[in-house]
């Protein structure tokens, strides 16, 4: 059986899922048709169904949950991993409102957690990720940064104005659900089951090898130097990457209870969101 899967071509991503898609574990007859995309397509993708399974941003899952459930490993969780709110110059008086701010992408859990900090911010710009330390360096406005630019924009005389993540965690009390990866209802459970294993298979197997970076990793990170592909997989690849447990679905629970997004499926039960154990 083959099937599609979608994720980030960041390291904590390609980290997880190259020994599953490369065929460095035994996959049980499976196969995937892989496609690396920034997260906001991914999510767009993941509203449009495309995928049989995806990476996608923990913002998007209220409006998913009646094609896709989600899969118990894979995921980015944790404290201090938080999407950061930046500028270029220090922010006295000015209300945060009234300042045109760059997000990565609608649909991220970087824009619900901004929109939580500052429910009255409407002034905003929707860009891919990586554009946005470029976009604040112009002095165009303020930027929400997420993945390696979390470990850059201090480099380039960028400041941080608030850890969204910091926002989150004393809010709530809860680890952070940053992105996650689900797979679509239709697939039958024993499949479904037999994936959530060989993701958890496949980061056991980069943990064995780690610190060593592969061609994997590298040929996606671009420009990356190694110290922050590892800060990135150090920070994103975790415990709740191998399982989630009942502390991180509980986390992600907790997100779908403070989601602006008014829906019925943000109501479902644990077992209709999770792969069934």
């Amino acid at each position: 059986m083959k099937l599609t899967l979608g994720f980030s071509p960041c390291p904590n991503d390609t980290f997880i899922f190259d020994a599953m898609v490369n065929h460095k574990i035994d996959t049980k007859g499976l196969a995937f048709e892989v496609l690396l995309e920034d997260v906001q397509t991914l999510n767009q993708w993941a509203l449009e169904g495309k995928l049989s399974i995806t990476k996608l941003s923990y913002g998007v899952l209220p409006l998913v949950l009646d094609k896709y459930s989600v899969m118990n490993s894979g995921s980015a969780l944790g404290k201090g991993v938080g999407p950061l709110l930046i500028s270029a110059s220090i922010i006295n008086d000015q209300p945060i409102e009234d300042i045109l701010v760059a997000i990565p992408g609608e649909n991220t859990t970087a824009h619900l957690l901004f929109s939580m900090a500052y429910p009255n911010a409407k002034n905003k710009v929707f860009l891919r990720y990586d554009e946005i330390e470029n976009f604040v360096l112009a002095n165009k406005g303020l930027g929400v940064i997420i993945h390696e630019n979390r470990f850059t924009y201090e480099a380039k005389g960028l400041k941080k104005i608030i850890d969204l993540g910091d926002y989150w965690e004393n809010k709530t009390g809860n680890a952070i659900p940053l992105g996650g990866i689900v797979i679509k209802k239709e697939i039958d459970i024993s499949t479904q089951h037999t994936i959530d294993t060989l993701i958890k298979e496949s980061i056991e197997y980069a943990f064995s090898n780690y610190p060593l970076l592969n061609d994997y990793i590298r040929s996606h990170a671009q420009e990356m130097s190694e110290s922050v592909m590892r800060q990135h997989i150090d920070l994103y690849v975790n415990e709740y990457s191998l399982d989630l447990g009942d502390m991180g679905k509980n986390a992600i629970l907790k997100l779908l209870e403070n989601h602006p997004i008014q829906s019925s499926e943000n109501s479902k039960k644990m077992e209709d969101i999770f792969v069934a154990p």
